[in-house]
């Protein structure tokens, strides 16, 4: 009787979804290969759900709008609006580019989907979303559990940054991992669903009124961080954020940007990283407080360069990483 209680309350809530109106939207900037099986991994979803995709092109130099429009004509997908921008606004205003005409429409959507383009959905992983967005009306955002192509997950579920969490992310060491647990920003996945701080922008489904309660995503952010930032507005006036393992999307971990998107080799990080990361903290703390995380991160990562130096670990930092650090964070403006 149970099993049959609880079978016809998701069938409830399907019922209830499949009256939303849902729409996804893909920042695409030089991808089209990624952008265009990120697509074809959407059709059961849009037949399911019956949602809408936008595909916004970042004022790509490539062949991204010629190859993502001609697959849209051939394959017959009237439920794809492919829409080029003239200038690359990053990914807060690549995806605002569009919540700003679907917000102020005479149909507003009830869920908006954010979704990377390096991403592969796996089959009801959307409906997966909604059902825990209906089941939980007070939960603003949700998001799914990424995962490497072989299924092995990727940390999906995060805390909000802090001093002590970005001491323990510089100085990476067990004991003190241990006893800094609470505020480790990239935990272990949860294997069931549950509420936490903020979630990855790469598989993000947010309720219309968390834009209408906290704005859209802060285009000072031209990439990273932009997603943290929302999450703790929407946590501070009280939406709650649910990561769901039972919705899963492979997520080609930075192929879109390049960054750690080679683990074993990795490459420079670009200057925008440290800008959003120095923005978020100023923003979110204040300018002591954001000389306190960094110089958190600087002298547990100092220890850490030390450690490695000594027990002849292998470097697996990006080049340069602490003078790069030095640079953006306290001498230059």
């Amino acid at each position: 009787m149970g099993w049959q209680r609880s079978k016809q309350f998701a069938g409830q809530w399907r019922k209830a979804w499949a009256m939303k109106r849902v729409h996804v939207v893909i920042v695409n900037f030089q991808t089209p290969a990624l952008a265009i099986d990120c697509l074809r991994s959407l059709v059961p979803e849009v037949r399911s759900t019956g949602c809408r995709v936008w595909v916004v092109d970042n004022a790509s130099a490539d062949d991204s709008v010629t190859a993502i429009s001609q697959l849209i004509r051939s394959e017959g997908w009237d439920w794809v609006e492919l829409l080029p921008l003239q200038k690359n606004l990053g990914f807060a205003g690549g995806n605002n580019a569009t919540l700003r005409s679907l917000l102020a429409s005479s149909m507003p959507p009830d869920y908006v989907w954010l979704l990377n383009p390096d991403t592969i959905v796996r089959p009801g992983a959307l409906s997966a979303l909604l059902d825990l967005m209906e089941e939980h009306p007070e939960a603003g955002a949700a998001g799914s559990r990424l995962e490497d192509p072989d299924g092995t997950p990727q940390c999906s579920a995060f805390r909000f940054p802090s001093v002590l969490g970005e001491f323990e992310n510089g100085i990476r060491l067990g004991l003190v991992s241990r006893l800094l647990a609470r505020w480790i920003v990239a935990p272990a996945p949860p294997e069931r669903q549950s509420e936490t701080d903020w979630l990855s922008g790469a598989s993000l489904l947010v309720r219309r009124q968390g834009f209408e309660t906290v704005g859209l995503l802060d285009e000072q952010f031209f990439l990273y961080y932009e997603e943290v930032d929302f999450l703790l507005r929407a946590h501070r006036v009280g939406w709650q954020c649910w990561y769901v393992p039972a919705s899963r999307v492979v997520h080609l971990v930075a192929r879109a940007s390049g960054v750690f998107a080679d683990r074993r080799s990795p490459k420079r990080l670009p200057s925008y990283w440290f800008k959003s990361r120095r923005h978020y903290f100023c923003k979110n703390g204040g300018r002591r407080y954001a000389l306190l995380a960094d110089c958190a991160w600087l002298i547990g990562f100092v220890l850490w360069r030390l450690r490695r130096a000594l027990c002849g670990k292998p470097d697996r930092d990006p080049p340069h990483y602490l003078w790069d650090f030095i640079r953006h964070q306290f001498l230059l403006p």
